[in-house]
């Protein structure tokens, strides 16, 4: 059976991948000279988080199932703003204090990961 997808889902995944190539593209070009290496490897490891959860994001719209599909979807997303988010901040000389937010994401992410796991069991059932 065919799953149907939301017009919502699908423009959030779009979102968080163009979103991603965007910000490692004008890291690579416009702030390769601006920033210095700590901020620049912070800018890096934003990327590299965004577009690997990204693609965790597809996944979890195309293939997951039931209600922990809907909870993988929104702590993707939800981690990527948060500990991406706050990592492209500090890496553009936000105050320091916003690293707070940081493990946050991570923890998103965490709960995204074992939601995705628990989705595709139901989809399996």
């Amino acid at each position: 059976m065919r799953q149907i997808v939301s017009t919502r889902a699908s423009l959030l995944v779009g979102a968080a991948g163009a979103s991603a190539v965007l910000l490692g593209a004008f890291g690579a070009h416009a702030l390769q000279s601006v920033l210095d290496e700590y901020h620049s490897e912070l800018w890096h490891t934003a990327v590299n988080y965004h577009v690997w959860h990204a693609l965790a994001l597809a996944l979890a719209v195309a293939v997951g199932g039931g209600r922990s599909r809907r909870v993988a979807i929104i702590c993707f997303a939800l981690g990527i703003a948060l500990f991406s988010g706050s990592l492209y901040a500090l890496a553009l000389g936000a105050p320091r204090w916003t690293g707070i937010i940081t493990p946050f994401g991570g923890l998103a992410f965490i709960i995204g990961w074992l939601a995705l796991g628990l989705s595709l069991r139901a989809r399996a059932d």
